[in-house]
């Protein structure tokens, strides 16, 4: 375990290395006790005079050292903690290395490391340098030669990134295989994979008439689970060349499936490596959710090949550059395939569904970690654990950066900015500016006169941006005037600084519409033009639109589809808003409309409950919700989705101070009720959803229906309706797939503590325990669970079935636990719980520690007496003297904001 403090890197310091790296061979003698890796890499000089060459190295053991064949004594290089540092003679020179690693004691699952009696490496960020030797950093670029030696029959596939040359056996039962990737690629983008596996294999043809092999891998006896992830793959590659004009550029293309991931997936060129349960999937273990997570994750990893292995990042800082624009890339493909075959107002409708979804996401992530002390931009100045920037920032917020660039450019000019980085950057390591100047070369064919300079500013700037709105309508010359006004609060570190440095104006594409007192989309005639909706481009601190021809007083309808990641600050009434839910044109406007409702009506229970006011409910809100339940132009997944209240850990993050116990209270309160009053619509919804014909399929129209039946389940428990549990047990014996199991399990875990539930919860155990991944599930439907207490959480960590070396196990318990059980986490108690398993974890994974610990980083925003137990859980954690620096950096940032 590192004790000591990592520096402060800083993105103004990059310099590039003195040396390039022209090509790269590697020779594994496989063994998980110990694995002997031979490096030898050839370097050409870079700059004006020969540099210290200076390589990054993790819990290595060095065995041997030459430099132009010549062995190096220990008086020749200087060896570190950390680094290996040589003094070349020669302009160009070749380097060998002789070094061990101990896979089988690797639990930081970074590096090469052991996995269900196999091998597989991670090596993004900063993984290679626990393989061997090596300047570690994603600007130095080279072709790599893997050979591999191994026993025949632990690891029968011997696989590594690019194309398989040749393969040979050797004597004593032992083979060796040897791959060639022709790409130059940086070292965080190498794999390697031995084992035992069965494999799906797809020959395709690809747009330019090449022939090309997909490949899944998976634990032996799971292929019958991997025919999902095969066509995701199948149909991301054909939507890359369709969409972007993107095509497969290697002979194969492979994906394994590992049970002992950190993260989803991996996108080693032309290797991936995937959390499994982002691979494996039949009708009987996996839910629609999981089926659209795959086809996600799958799509990301795959559009990876592109836009972050062809083009890579020149340093960490540019993070974003490959992930915000690849994840916008995957949002596309999922939306593309929820609407594919669907046409009009359903097209539209299953669009919106992604869209909401990915906006719920960001608001749940993204949003508090804009509000708290790890805020930073989407390309951040500095870091001391590369690890711990692998955030929702960076993604997700990434993506939505990303995405008002193709609004500012539309579809066109945003693939011709596309096709013009590509010409400029294929085959390098550049920067978020470098894509910039990509997109801005179209803009400003576009718009004469403009350019990119503020839009820039997104990449500088942490926060999230709050846009007044204000709006002006005079009847008599038929004009109304829209006023918007941007402010950007200091945030994080910004906050120490006194004063604060005031933060500039950014360009916000701002789409909204108008609509007319009966719910009608009026037009709207701005510079020659009549349309529905309008994207005003505001790129000051305050501006101003004027319409003409409106024929009476609108309303507005704001920022649709979410056209940028800011929060809006609108006076509209009640009316007004239930207007918007019912009427208007763009569903996820329409969405946003019933959530800023429901939102006010759990607002205002908190409110009643803490001042000991009998609770009411709107009438109206309830109507409303009564219409949208009844409107039959809806579609059933739109619905699931429009009738949905915030979640708790939305709502939590409304309430000043924040009161856990309060949003408990308000939203059981409110479901209870809504179930209640709308018990004979529920009724009939489920019952107009249950499919008893047909097989299972994930379709977006299948899967719509499911989620509106278990929606409709879950409100008739929560009201106590006669026949709810018996429905919920009956759905749950006799589902046909896991998507009803699961929803009936969840629906009885929440409002039930009947025998009978208890008695499902013990079945689902004993039918699934075989399967580590359906067993993740049933963990986290207890650790969210209302009735599980600490007692409780405890007695799961005990059960046999767990294990906190495994992250999925950890995650499924403990992360839901902390995150998402606020009944049991919240209280002295709970916070020293939650301290407890980030200190576990960091001896273990400090990466999976360091996500944990970021659970409670809004602590200074609590009310007493969880301020107060929260300060000393996180003082507990940083007093310790062995903290890994992954966890110190969250914790220490925490407690001096």
């Amino acid at each position: 375990m590192r004790t000591d403090t990592a520096p402060t890197i800083l993105r103004h310091d990059y310099q590039p290395y003195p040396y390039r790296l022209t090509q790269v061979q590697l020779d594994f003698e496989l063994d998980p006790a110990q694995t002997r890796v031979h490096s030898q890499l050839h370097f050409e000089q870079a700059g004006a005079s020969l540099q210290p060459l200076v390589l990054n190295g993790q819990e290595l053991q060095l065995e041997a050292v030459l430099l132009n064949d010549k062995p190096l004594t220990a008086q020749d290089y200087q060896l570190q903690d950390d680094t290996l540092t040589i003094l070349p003679q020669t302009s160009s020179f070749v380097l060998k290395i002789t070094s061990l690693c101990q896979p089988e004691q690797n639990s930081s699952l970074m590096g090469l490391y052991v996995s269900g009696g196999k091998l597989f490496t991670q090596c993004e960020a900063e993984g290679f340098r626990r393989i061997t030797w090596f300047p570690d950093r994603p600007d130095v670029m080279a072709p790599y030669r893997v050979r591999m030696q191994a026993s025949k029959q632990h690891y029968p596939l011997l696989l590594s990134n690019g194309n398989l040359i040749e393969q040979r056996e050797l004597p004593d039962g032992r083979h060796e295989a040897t791959w060639e990737d022709p790409h130059p690629k940086p070292s965080y983008l190498f794999a390697l994979v031995a084992g035992k596996f069965d494999c799906r294999e797809l020959n395709i043809q690809t747009g330019s008439g090449r022939k090309a092999l997909l490949q899944v891998l998976s634990d032996p006896g799971t292929l019958n689970k991997t025919e999902w992830a095969m066509d995701c793959l199948d149909r991301s590659v054909k939507w890359d060349e369709s969409r972007f004009g993107l095509e497969l550029d290697l002979d194969r293309f492979m994906i394994v499936a590992a049970h002992d991931f950190n993260m989803g997936a991996m996108e080693n060129k032309g290797l991936n490596v995937f959390n499994a349960a982002y691979v494996l999937a039949d009708s009987d273990t996996a839910t629609d959710a999981a089926y659209r997570a795959i086809e996600a994750v799958i799509g990301h990893e795959y559009f990876h090949n592109w836009t972050g292995n062809r083009v890579t990042c020149r340093d960490w800082f540019q993070l974003s550059l490959k992930e915000g624009l690849t994840v916008f890339r995957d949002q596309e493909f999922s939306a593309d395939m929820l609407a594919q075959g669907l046409e009009g107002a359903e097209a539209q409708s299953a669009r919106a569904v992604k869209r909401i979804d990915d906006v719920s996401t960001l608001r749940l992530a993204q949003f508090p970690e804009d509000a708290g002390p790890m805020a930073h931009p989407i390309r951040p100045e500095s870091y001391q654990e590369i690890g711990n920037f692998y955030t929702a920032t960076v993604y997700e917020k990434g993506a939505e950066v990303i995405r008002m660039q193709h609004t500012l450019l539309g579809e066109a000019g945003f693939q011709a900015g596309m096709a013009e980085y590509f010409r400029r950057h294929d085959g390098q390591a550049v920067t978020c500016d470098d894509f910039v100047s990509a997109m801005e070369s179209v803009y400003t064919q576009q718009n004469p006169g403009k350019n990119f300079d503020i839009f820039r500013r997104w990449y500088a700037q942490a926060g999230t941006p709050r846009v007044h709105v204000s709006l002006s309508y005079q009847a008599q010359d038929q004009t109304c005037t829209v006023t918007l006004r941007q402010h950007n609060a200091p945030v994080g570190i910004e906050k120490l600084v006194n004063p604060p440095q005031p933060k500039l104006p950014l360009h916000i594409p701002f789409a909204m519409g108008l609509l007319g007192q009966d719910g009608r989309a009026l037009s709207i005639n701005h510079q020659g033009q009549s349309q529905d909706t309008i994207v005003l481009e505001l790129s000051q601190e305050e501006q101003s639109w004027t319409f003409t021809g409106v024929p009476e007083q609108p309303v507005p309808s704001l920022l649709r589809n979410f056209s940028a990641p800011v929060m809006v600050d609108f006076e509209r009434s009640d009316a007004d808003l239930a207007l918007l839910a019912r009427h208007d044109t763009d569903p996820f406007a329409r969405w946003e409309a019933c959530q800023t409702l429901a939102t006010r009506q759990l607002l205002a229970l908190i409110r009643a409950f803490s001042d000991n006011d009998t609770p009411a409910i709107d009438p109206a809100f309830l109507d409303t919700w009564r219409s949208l339940l009844n409107d039959a132009s809806l579609t059933t997944a739109y619905k699931a989705r429009v009738l949905s209240l915030p979640s708790q850990r939305e709502l939590l993050e409304k309430t000043a101070p924040m009161d856990p116990l309060g949003v408990i209270r308000a939203s059981r309160y409110l479901r209870t009720q809504l179930g209640q009053a709308l018990q004979t619509q529920w009724l009939e919804t489920y019952h107009d959803n249950v499919d008893t014909d047909t097989a299972y399929q994930p379709d977006p129209l299948s899967s719509g229906r499911r989620a509106l039946k278990n929606l409709a389940l879950s409100h008739l428990l929560a009201a106590g309706h006669p026949e709810g549990e018996t429905l919920a047990l009956a759905q749950y014996y006799d589902a046909r797939n896991m998507t009803d199991r699961m929803g009936a399990l969840s629906a009885l875990s929440h409002y039930s503590s009947s025998t009978e539930c208890a008695q499902a919860l013990d079945h689902f155990y004993e039918q699934w325990q075989h399967d580590p991944l359906v067993i993740d599930k049933w963990f986290t439907l207890q650790a969210v669970a209302p009735s599980t207490t600490l007692d409780k959480a405890r007695a799961l960590m005990v059960h046999p079935a767990f294990s906190m070396r495994n992250p999925n196990r950890a995650r499924a318990l403990i992360f839901q636990f902390c995150l998402n059980n606020l009944q049991g986490v919240h209280s002295p108690e709970g916070y020293a719980f939650w301290a407890e398993q980030v200190l576990a974890l960091d001896q273990i994974n400090p990466e999976i520690a360091a996500r944990l610990a970021r659970a409670f980083d809004n602590w200074a925003r609590f009310g007493e007496p969880h301020r107060t137990a929260l300060r000393k859980a996180l003082e507990h954690i940083r007093q310790q003297p062995k903290l890994s620096p992954n966890v110190a950096e969250i914790i220490s940032k925490a407690l001096n904001i």
